[in-house]
């Protein structure tokens, strides 16, 4: 009996030991195929996460960076579904670059890069990701509710997101927003809620318990920035400074502003249009923040639900869905000085930010 006893001990070490070598090559075997999907497609220079055997390869990614590139999200299904990926403006047709982030929504300047991440499982967290032009992680933050939008400024210096804290889409009836800024050096939050910051409407303190803040864009400065108020069914853009706290109301009916990069317009979206089933969509405008004349780019007939990237001073970039049923969505190009009809510029694409 004490024999087999023995034979039996034996026998369930070595099936457990099987089972945990067997695991750890799982382990292995996965951690393998994710660096692997993480490498540059066709081999095109890209700074990657750094690895001891990568030091030669960073001096090539920096060269390649010089030329003049954009930044996206990947919406084609397949295995870089949702990363961050590289395709170079002067060449948009040649293969592109994925790097190892995955976000729902990015954007990046000057060589510093935010990343907002939805992890779902049983129960969703989402966090925000400061970046630098080789993808290394700088800073990781919590975020207290789903992506939507996302800034960094001209130098590189601040970044802004906004959340949903309650809600899904801008569509949603009673949705609440959070808005924040952060230094990207730091990590620190400047604003962690711009629901905080005073605001001045017509020299007046404005003021509601429904304020909302969504859609914040940078001036060249690095310490003016712009975002919509949601207030009583009303959108207005406001004008924020860093250094005296403070917010006061420019226009009225604006959504999701985005400044030019020589600083003088503001390209939104507006509701101000029918669709056939007589549902009120998005259109985009541009107001020039001088004389607050207001230019509809009326060559864009469709439903743009986007904070627009400026490509230059005249072109803007933003995401459609696919018109054929297809999942994802594709980056399109609309010039704001000219009747040209908007191109599409990039398939399977979202969330752009070109270099300029």
């Amino acid at each position: 009996m004490p024999r087999r006893r023995a034979l039996v001990y034996a026998l369930v070490v070595s099936t457990s030991v099987a089972a945990v070598l067997g695991y750890a090559g799982y382990v292995i075997w996965r951690m393998n195929a994710e660096v692997a999907a993480a490498q540059p497609i066709a081999g095109v220079p890209l700074p990657a996460l750094p690895t001891p055997a990568m030091a030669p390869a960073k001096a090539s990614a920096a060269a390649a960076l010089s030329r003049p590139y954009m930044l996206f999200r990947t919406t084609a299904l397949g295995d870089h579904f949702g990363r961050v990926s590289l395709a170079y403006l002067d060449a948009l047709g040649e293969p592109r670059s994925v790097s190892p982030l995955s976000c729902d929504r990015v954007h990046f300047a000057a060589g510093m890069g935010i990343c907002l991440e939805a992890v779902r499982k049983n129960i969703s967290s989402y966090r925000a990701h400061i970046f630098d032009r080789q993808f290394n992680l700088r800073h990781t933050v919590p975020l207290h509710g789903p992506p939507s939008r996302a800034r960094v400024s001209p130098d590189g210096r601040l970044a802004a997101f906004t959340v949903f804290v309650s809600g899904h889409s801008y569509d949603s009836p009673g949705f609440t927003t959070r808005s924040s800024i952060i230094d990207t050096a730091s990590g620190r939050l400047l604003l962690e809620d711009l629901e905080t910051v005073p605001v001045l409407k017509d020299g007046a303190p404005f003021k509601s318990v429904d304020f909302n803040f969504w859609g914040v864009t940078f001036a060249r400065d690095g310490r003016r920035f712009y975002a919509t108020l949601g207030t009583g069914g009303k959108a207005y853009l406001v004008e924020g400074n860093l250094d005296t706290r403070q917010m006061k109301v420019l226009h009225d009916d604006v959504e999701c502003p985005s400044l030019s990069p020589d600083n003088t317009r503001i390209a939104f979206k507006r509701r101000q249009a029918m669709d056939s089933a007589g549902r009120r969509i998005w259109r985009l405008l541009v107001v020039d923040l001088g004389t607050g004349k207001e230019v509809l780019l009326d060559k864009e007939m469709r439903n743009v639900d986007d904070q627009v990237e400026w490509l230059n001073d005249q072109e803007i970039l933003y995401a459609m869905p696919k018109s054929d049923a297809q999942a994802g969505s594709d980056v399109w190009s609309l010039r704001t000085d000219a009747g040209s009809p908007p191109r599409l510029l990039l398939q399977s694409a979202f969330s752009p930010a070109a270099t300029r």
